[in-house]
This record gives structure tokens, C-alpha cells and sequence, in this order.
């Protein structure tokens, strides 16, 4: 079978690999239907992701056809998160963030390919779904996570800091939930396409006096999706009384707040790592029901075998993209 593999920084190609014939018992063969390009993806190929080793077969974002057993043909997405079942967190209910979680295509080699074998329990039944709709599911499923770990609800005042994929995912859950949504980002084009796109209006850039007016007391839940630490400390201030903040992205940098304004807003600062099955589920059924877009997220779609040739355009022109999806 042909695979696309990062082969080290700036240099992917595809590989020929054996096609699994059988899969580790509680596993299950899964043929590939369709995957979506993650900005974790574009940060491999840049040589700028902490836990990765090289070469990996990429791809997490993930919607396949059973390949054997008596589901076969059934359409899944897949669940990329690989959790050993027995940490305090995975007891607690808590998987998606297993102290020895390995997520494929990062920790290990993921599902650019044509056929993968998965953990039974991490595949999810795609019904009334497209192979297209079930491989953003994963993605969406992050700021679904979030927006449920924030309590967001009808009535609130959201902002969405970071308008790429996951901040738009985000932005979508929210306004599900009932909020009016805000975005930041420091890109025009990101917003616009926000905009054309999503209905989202309400933009802010970075920088800008925006406590004023009917938003001068704050934001009830300030989501950061930027992956920028100093972005993450300019919104801490943004966060009104008894509001939260939301760390869907992660950095490896050092993050700091002003102790006495955290304490005297009796402010909560919430990680969001990945996503749960309910998460999966909540997506799919808000895609179902016709609640998310997935004409306007889909921005474009590319054969594997053609994928190495064209990734380096789709890193350079990633803020005029929201989904790329790949078919093998």
C-alpha cells in the first residue's frame, strides 16, 4: 500500500509498506476513506513538533470502512488517541489524557495510508454521515471537548482567540451552546474567511481596545487557540468576573497572570486536551442534524499519491484553508 511519510523536516514523500493482513487481537483492520491535513501535521513537516521522532507516517484525522469481521464495510471515524487503559486518568474516565497516550501520526505512525489497524473500542459508527464528513470529526471533536469542560451556555460572551481550524471547530460549539462568539486573530484573511464562511462578525485583532461598550465587564470564556504563550497572557485580562479560560492549544512556554486580578475575578484557567467519545458523538450528531457547514470546512481535496507534491503550497497558503482532505 502507498503511505505518506515525513521523512524529516521539509521532505515528505510516499512509501510502499505491506498492506496489514491481519490485525493484534482487539485490534481491527480499517480501510482508509478519507483523512483531513491538522495543523499538527503542518508543524511536523516545519521540524516544529516537541514529541516527535522521524520518519512517521502522518494522519489522525481519520474516516474508514471496516476491512474484516462482522462489521465489515461499515463506515467509522476513528478515534487517533491510544490510551493503555490503566492510569488513574484512563480509570477516571479520563483517556484522552492517558499518562502513556500516543496519538497516531504522532507518537506513532498514523493513517495517510490506505489500510490501518485500530483498538476496537477507538472506532465510532459513522452512520448518515459521508467518508468526508467522518474525517472531520476528529477535529471538530477538539473544540467540541472544550466548549463542554468551559460550561458555555445561552446568554454567555465568548471569545475565540485564533481563527485557523480548531478555533473555527470552537467557534461552532459555542454558538450551538447558545453564546455570542467573538474571534481574535491577527490574520485579515483568517477573519474574512470566518466571516464568508461561518457568519462569524464579530472580529477583533490583537491589540485593540475591546473592553468597551456592551463588552467593557469582559468575556464569560476566553478560548485560546493560537498556540502563542504570549497571546494566551494577553488574554487573561480580556476574561470578565467569575469567567474562564480555556487552553484548547497547548505551548511549550512558560505562561504567567497577574496573581491578584486572577484571584479577585475568581477566574478559572481549564486545559482541554483532545477529546472523549461523547465529544465524537455530540459532533456527529450536530453534523447530522445540520448544525455544522462541512461544504464550507471542506476547502479542498487531494489524492494521497499526489499529497507530497503538493504540501509545501498548502503550508505556505494554510490561512487561506480551513480543511484539506485527503482520499487514497
Amino acid at each position: 500500500m502507498q503511505c505518506v511519510v515525513c521523512d524529516e523536516p521539509g521532505r515528505m514523500s510516499i512509501h510502499e509498506r505491506d498492506l496489514p493482513g491481519q490485525a493484534p487481537e482487539g485490534w481491527v483492520l480499517v480501510d482508509i476513506a478519507a483523512a483531513g491535513i491538522c495543523g499538527t501535521d503542518y508543524h511536523i513537516f516545519e521540524g516544529k513538533h516537541p514529541f516527535l521522532q522521524y520518519p512517521r507516517l502522518i494522519g489522525h484525522e481519520l474516516s474508514g470502512h471496516v476491512a474484516s469481521g462482522p462489521n465489515k464495510g461499515q463506515l467509522v471515524v476513528i478515534n487517533p488517541y491510544i490510551s493503555c487503559g490503566t492510569c488513574r486518568a484512563c480509570r477516571r474516565g479520563k483517556p484522552n489524557c492517558c499518562t502513556r497516550i500516543e496519538v497516531l501520526g504522532v507518537h506513532r505512525d498514523g493513517g495517510m495510508c490506505q489500510r490501518i489497524a485500530v483498538p476496537a473500542e477507538n472506532l465510532y459508527p459513522a452512520e448518515g454521515l459521508t467518508p468526508e464528513q467522518a474525517a472531520m470529526v476528529e477535529f471538530l471533536a477538539i473544540g467540541a471537548h472544550a466548549v463542554q469542560r468551559s460550561g458555555t451556555g445561552p446568554g454567555d460572551v465568548v471569545l475565540v482567540t485564533g481563527a485557523g481550524p480548531i478555533g473555527i471547530g470552537t467557534a461552532l460549539f459555542a454558538r450551538i451552546a447558545g453564546a455570542e462568539v467573538h474571534l481574535m486573530d491577527l490574520s485579515d484573511a483568517r477573519l474574512e474567511l470566518a466571516g464568508s464562511l461561518f457568519g462569524f462578525d464579530k472580529h477583533h485583532k490583537p491589540g485593540e481596545d475591546i473592553l468597551q461598550g456592551d463588552l467593557a465587564e469582559g468575556f464569560d470564556v476566553v478560548f485560546d487557540a493560537t498556540g502563542n504563550a504570549k497571546a494566551i497572557e494577553a488574554g487573561f485580562p480580556l476574561v470578565a468576573h467569575g469567567g474562564s479560560t480555556v487552553l484548547v492549544s497547548v505551548v511549550k512556554d512558560d505562561i504567567s497572570f497577574t496573581d491578584s486580578e486572577f484571584h479577585k475575578r475568581e477566574a478559572r484557567i481549564i486545559g482541554s486536551r483532545n477529546a472523549l467519545k461523547d465529544d465524537f458523538e455530540r459532533v456527529m450528531k450536530a453534523i447530522r442534524d445540520g448544525h455544522i457547514p462541512t461544504d464550507a470546512i471542506a476547502s479542498r481535496t487531494i489524492a494521497l499519491p499526489d499529497l507530497p507534491k503538493h504540501f509545501p503550497g498548502l503550508v505556505e497558503d494554510r490561512e487561506n484553508l480551513v480543511k484539506v482532505l485527503v482520499t487514497p
